[in-house]
Order: structure tokens, then C-alpha cells, then sequence
């Protein structure tokens, strides 16, 4: 087994470090994680789109999902597009366009959409923008809002209404293949990666061997 020199880190040297420093430690810690363009308009149609790396899974029946909005003590337009309209939307994001939504995390007095070019399209059914260059697209109702008394960030639970993905990227037995569709993740606030697969396993039990799942 490989030496390793660590480094190591306790809750008391938190408060001594540079912030920088900081918020790239800690925001690296979880890993890679989801990264999506979230869509959304007011109520005069007027569209935003923002880069979110906290978009997770919450339930598949219902089937919801969640994302985490920074404190509402500024203005935050998807927070307020979304609570107003009810809807937003979940783009995700490919290598072709990813530092065209990293750059929707600037202050814009325009639409993000026509700031960095990407392109809004719409359906019937949800009232809020989707990115056309994307190639998995969630339309989605707006359901619970929880504020987090612990650092004031706000959690945002929504309802899927309608999925959009290509159809050669879903298997049998529902499964996405997101990478086969080109979507890519992302670590702390301004990393981006693509990923490789090494498998995807059969489900465990202990008495079963773990078999690897082709389709």
C-alpha cells in the first residue's frame, strides 16, 4: 500500500485560514458532485439561467428533486422566478458549452441566456426556460421551500413534471446513461470534469454475489 504524507486539518484552524483558502478546502470535500443550469422566469417572462453544483436526488415516488439556494438576504433571481412562476428547470451540462454556464454565475442586468449564448426553448407544460444545448433537460413544479437555520441557505424541493433525454441513452430498465448523453460533473465551485465509467452493478445482497449490469 502506497505511503501517504496527509494533511490534516481540525474544526479549531478553520477560523485561522485565509477565506479563499477556505471555501476551496471545504467546497472540495464532497466530492464530485451534480452540476446543472437551472432555468427559470418571472412573472413578464423575463428569463435567468444559473450554474447550481447543488442538485441531488430527494424521491422517485413522487419523483422530486432538490437544490440548495445560497442565503436570500440578496437578491436571488431563480429563488424568486421559481417561488413566483412555480416552475423551474434543470439543464445539465455538456464540455461543449461548460464554461458558457460557469459564466451565468456573473451578475448580469440581462438574461444569462443572451449574455453568454445559450439558447432558452420552452414546453407546454412548464413555465419556465430550458437550454437547448443541453441534452437531459427536467421540467419541474416547485414543492417545499425549508430555510436552514444553521446558515441561512435555503432548500428548494421541486416535483418532476416532464423529462427530456435522448432516447438511445436510456436502457431497458430506466436507467440514464448520462455519460453516453455527454453530461459532465463538476468539483468545489469552478472545476470540471468528464467522467468514465467503471461499471454499474448489480443490486446487493448478502447472500449474492455482485454481478456487472451490460446493456
Amino acid at each position: 500500500m502506497e505511503t501517504l504524507n496527509f494533511a490534516t486539518f481540525r474544526a479549531a484552524d478553520f477560523e485561522q485560514m485565509e477565506k479563499q483558502f477556505r471555501t476551496n478546502l471545504i467546497n472540495s470535500l464532497s466530492g464530485f458532485k451534480s452540476v446543472c443550469l437551472v432555468g427559470t422566469q418571472n412573472r413578464a417572462g423575463v428569463t435567468n439561467l444559473a450554474v447550481f453544483s447543488q442538485v441531488f436526488h430527494v424521491g422517485a415516488n413522487p419523483a422530486l428533486m432538490g437544490i440548495l439556494v445560497r442565503p436570500d438576504s440578496v437578491r436571488r433571481d431563480t429563488l424568486t422566478n421559481l417561488q413566483e412562476t412555480g416552475f423551474f428547470t434543470l439543464n445539465h451540462i455538456r464540455a461543449d458549452f461548460y464554461k458558457q454556464a460557469h459564466q451565468t454565475a456573473a451578475r448580469y442586468e440581462v438574461s444569462e441566456f443572451e449574455a453568454v449564448g445559450l439558447t432558452p426553448i420552452y414546453s407546454h407544460a412548464i413555465q419556465a426556460p430550458y437550454v437547448a444545448e443541453s441534452h437531459v433537460r427536467i421540467g419541474l413544479s416547485f414543492a417545499e421551500r425549508h430555510n436552514l437555520a444553521i446558515n441561512g441557505t435555503v432548500l428548494i424541493i421541486g416535483r418532476v413534471e416532464e423529462i427530456f433525454a435522448p432516447a438511445n441513452c436510456i436502457a431497458a430498465d430506466g436507467y440514464v446513461d448520462i455519460e453516453k448523453a455527454g453530461t459532465i460533473t463538476c468539483s468545489s465551485l469552478d472545476s470540471y470534469h468528464t467522467t468514465q465509467r467503471l461499471a454499474r452493478l448489480s443490486y446487493a445482497k448478502p447472500d449474492k454475489p455482485l454481478t456487472e449490469i451490460n446493456w
